[in-house]
């Protein structure tokens, strides 16, 4: 019977140090991610879902600390902290490092080139468009895990804008980059400033209007309480938010964490694509009921706009980093016929 004792407390020692070892080879990894959205936005939300998304495929390995509405650092500084150690993770988008690099337009907001999301993630993965931004994203030691685009966004303004004419003096806010030249050439005056300052700017008059998001996440964000002017179906820009993570971080990554991150950012991105399309649907219907006119751009206005962004595209190309995606964005779109003649 001793024996027997004793063979049993050697086999349950030997269970718990086989369950101990088991434990302790369990890959865990830890990311600070920082987004824009506010967790009540349409965006937020949908960040929200992406993150229950990889931590429940990873059994839990992924564990996310996840900061809403740049609560840790400016929105223009998420790439920076992530890049420095401070966060790992910037769920932001590349259109906010223009002044680093001109080339990021190209890879945040192409403006005046694809008509949907899902023309513009094809070139992503179809058009050699990961390959040529991920060159970009090393240089500045970050990895591009993936893309989310919710489709063509909506201008908010306290005035009327039914077409290009009613940019004449129109102050704007406008995020940095090519989109300040743009505009500028149409007639209005740009203000760059960081996203959470829109809505303190139109209440108090320093702007008449916005260039801030999606019609529905405008909503969430209280813009038509004061803006009664929508531009809807939007034209004019239809920005890529990213996820993208330190180079040392990524790298470090168990290979089916990285695969896991990647693939979700796939299932985010469609997701995104038709959530948006319901929500503004919705949103459009709520603005009319409510007293905000939504004012949809003529064929020939958004013909316009189209020719004038991309004759500005050239003069914002002035990296060789630049000028490699426009060339690459002007084939695609060559091929899918939205080259302005």
């Amino acid at each position: 019977m001793k024996n027997l004792a004793k063979m049993a407390s050697v086999v349950g020692v030997a269970a718990l140090m086989a369950a101990t070892a088991m434990t302790a080879s369990a890959e865990t990894t830890k990311l600070r991610i920082q987004t824009h959205h506010g967790p009540e936005a349409v965006s937020g939300k949908l960040a929200a879902e992406y993150i229950a998304n990889i931590e429940a495929m990873s059994n839990g390995e992924i564990q996310v600390e996840m900061f809403y509405s740049s609560s840790v650092v400016k929105s223009v500084e998420t790439f920076d902290a992530a890049a420095t150690g401070i966060l790992d993770c910037d769920f932001t988008g590349g259109g906010y490092q223009t002044g680093k690099n001109p080339a990021f337009q190209f890879v945040g907001d192409i403006m005046g080139g694809y008509a949907t999301p899902y023309q513009q993630l094809s070139w992503l993965y179809y058009g050699g468009g990961l390959e040529a931004a991920q060159e970009l994203y090393n240089k500045y030691d970050m990895e591009l895990v993936g893309w989310w685009v919710g489709g063509q966004e909506s201008l908010a303004s306290n005035r009327p804008i039914r077409n290009a004419d009613d940019f004449k003096d129109w102050k704007f806010r406008s995020p940095p980059g090519m989109e300040t030249k743009i505009f500028a050439k149409m007639g209005a005056s740009p203000i760059v400033m960081d996203f959470t300052e829109i809505f303190t700017a139109l209440e108090t008059g320093i702007i008449d209007g916005a260039d801030a998001s999606s019609l529905a996440n405008n909503l969430g964000m209280g813009l038509y309480d004061i803006s009664k002017h929508a531009t809807f179906p939007g034209f004019h820009s239809m920005p890529s938010d990213h996820l993208a993570c330190n180079k040392n971080v990524w790298d470090g990554m168990p290979e089916h964490h990285r695969a896991i991150m990647s693939i979700a950012m796939e299932s985010l991105a469609l997701r995104t694509a038709l959530t948006v399309e319901k929500a503004n649907a919705e949103a459009a219907a709520e603005l009319k009921a409510n007293g905000v006119t939504l004012h949809a751009w003529a064929d020939e206005d958004m013909a316009a706009f189209r020719a004038a962004a991309q004759a500005t595209w050239p003069e914002f190309a002035t990296t060789p980093e630049a000028k490699a995606l426009v060339a690459s964005h002007i084939e695609y779109l060559t091929q899918l016929g939205l080259v302005a003649e």
